[in-house]
């Protein structure tokens, strides 16, 4: 019997919510102590797809650990490649194009924008409707198509190299990004109008699921969970990377604490980005998307490097030792979806059990991520 279990009174039970469970999202079990239909405790428990991506890396050249960085965060898979070369070229000190860098952003945003769709359609299933999924998988297929069109594929990309990216973007792409922000800033109202407005929601998502600032930072939560505490920070602001500062977007903070204010920072995050992407489609320069002097054979020097991003879910850090060879010496990645994880358990004490799949769902949690 387990600590857990041995602690629970004559009048709880122990529940198993997952790691089939369709609300988990993955393969992600959490152990409930219930009393009645209420939780006393909640304790995550992973460990059913551990693949050891840290080992991995070092086992592995730089350049041959670029591709699973993408099969951490299958869903803002470009965040967590920009993350790498970042770090890499910093560390080996490429310089890299400033072409390649807007074409970085773009689908970098293109790609936040997706994985904010996915979870609103998702999300809204896990409360019972089926309609807004559809409808967000209908705009989410335009970006999969963009982003199919330049990097090959549809969902793990690995489209970035060290010192820029694999090949350049042509009209069609610039313009139907153009178009696609057009097209989905018409369906914004009508999402909101549908979802955001709807009184069940509402009463599903408004005074549940407290997070306060003082728990995102006892735990390390980031993203949306932090800003939807009121705390004001997103990596692409206050650590600036890339070509991030010429473009002019808000950072959207909600002081709600509850479900309904994660809610409403991803909704206005997408309208952020969508300025971004317009911006940068409108600004990028032309010339080459490489570094004419990118070495073939990466040995950063002998040091301990950290760069950070803000993915789709919050900052997402990776702390690299090189030892002067053409292998990490060691690697330790800090993923968003674990920290956020981690307040389930405090915050789901008390609540009703189908709050507390409300309450998952507004964390956004990808389990490949946390249970690298």
């Amino acid at each position: 019997m387990t600590a857990i279990a041995q602690s629970a009174s004559n009048e709880t039970f122990v529940l198993n919510l997952g790691p089939q469970h369709p609300a988990t999202h993955g393969v992600l079990r959490v152990k409930l102590v219930m009393d009645g239909e209420y939780i006393v405790e909640a304790e995550p428990v992973l460990g059913y797809i551990h693949r050891m991506h840290e080992k991995m890396g070092e086992n592995r050249t730089w350049a041959q650990f670029l591709p699973n960085t993408g099969r951490m965060d299958y869903l803002h898979a470009l965040a967590y490649n920009h993350n790498y070369v970042c770090l890499v070229e910093r560390a080996a000190g490429i310089e890299v194009p400033e072409r390649a860098e807007y074409i970085r952003v773009i689908t970098n945003e293109l790609n936040r924008i997706s994985s904010h769709l996915l979870w609103f359609g998702a999300f809204v299933l896990d409360l019972g409707g089926f309609s807004p999924l559809l409808y967000a998988f209908d705009d989410r297929e335009q970006i999969l198509d963009l982003l199919e069109a330049v990097t090959g594929s549809r969902l793990t990309y690995c489209y970035y190299r060290f010192g820029g990216v694999y090949n350049d973007v042509d009209q069609d792409f610039l313009d139907g990004s153009k178009a696609f922000v057009a097209r989905l800033r018409e369906r914004m109202p009508m999402y909101h109008n549908l979802v955001t407005k709807n009184i069940i929601l509402m009463k599903r998502l408004q005074d549940i699921g407290f997070i306060d600032a003082e728990m995102c930072r006892k735990y390390g939560a980031t993203g949306p969970v932090a800003r939807g505490a009121g705390i004001d920070f997103d990596v692409r602001r206050h650590e600036p990377y890339s070509v991030y500062p010429r473009f002019d977007f808000d950072i959207p903070v909600y002081s709600g604490c509850d479900s309904m204010a994660r809610y409403m920072v991803r909704m206005d995050e997408m309208e952020q980005s969508m300025r971004i992407i317009e911006q940068a489609v409108g600004s990028i320069p032309e010339g080459p998307v490489m570094a004419a002097k990118a070495p073939k054979t990466i040995k950063p020097p002998k040091g301990d490097y950290y760069h950070a991003v803000e993915t789709a879910r919050g900052s997402f850090g990776i702390r690299a030792v090189s030892d002067g060879t053409n292998t990490p010496y060691r690697m330790k990645l800090r993923t968003p979806s674990f920290s956020n994880l981690v307040t389930f358990g405090e915050a789901a004490k008390g609540m009703l059990l189908p709050d507390a799949l409300a309450l998952m769902g507004s964390l956004d949690l990808v389990i490949p991520e946390i249970d690298r």
